[in-house]
């Protein structure tokens, strides 16, 4: 997809098409969080796609490869499948499935949790050791490429600010119930 880009009168970036949807959807000229919403959806769709290319043969979902990175860090003891979905920010069922695929590729394994014996941990293996390291080079390609040209505090304040829309839906999550969690 081409991105189509104009400048405000600050030198900012913004999307012509999506700020006149946004004016037909909104009735008005009040956009900015909309067009900023927008924004982000581009972005992480940009981002998606250059860690996918990183990962062109490898064929695992961003999900399995989120919890195979989540395991690699986790030690011997492994995690729980509960712990994977509150960390990775998934259903408990989401990430028994993406275990289910990862356990089926050889990349981790479920064994016994000493202290819970109804409990597993999924536990990386080797395979899944080595396919994080053939993984990493072209990982660091593609997110160089993508983040071509941001200065170090840029990178901050966009991790900032990701960071706290996230917050801001989980304190909205939290206040509905649960219901904007996505679980």
């Amino acid at each position: 997809m081409k991105y189509v880009h104009d400048e405000d009168d600050g030198g900012r970036l913004y999307d012509p098409r999506v700020r006149a949807a946004m004016r037909e959807f909104t009735g008005d000229d009040d956009t900015l969080t909309f067009e900023a919403a927008a924004a982000v959806r581009s972005a992480q769709q940009s981002v998606e796609r250059m860690r996918a290319h990183g990962s062109e043969g490898r064929g695992l979902s961003s999900g399995a490869m989120d919890l195979l990175l989540r395991l690699s860090s986790a030690g011997e003891a492994g995690a729980s499948i509960g712990e994977l979905a509150q960390a990775a920010g998934v259903s408990p069922r989401n990430a028994t499935g993406l275990v289910d695929t990862l356990e089926r590729d050889g990349l981790a394994r479920r064994q016994p949790d000493p202290d819970d014996r109804r409990a597993v941990r999924a536990v990386i293996t080797d395979a899944g050791r080595a396919w994080i390291e053939a993984f990493r080079q072209p990982s660091r390609m593609a997110m160089k490429a993508i983040f071509h040209g941001f200065t170090d505090d840029e990178l901050t304040t966009l991790r900032h600010l990701c960071l706290r829309l996230a917050a801001n839906q989980e304190r909205l999550a939290e206040h509905l119930g649960g219901q904007a969690s996505g679980r």
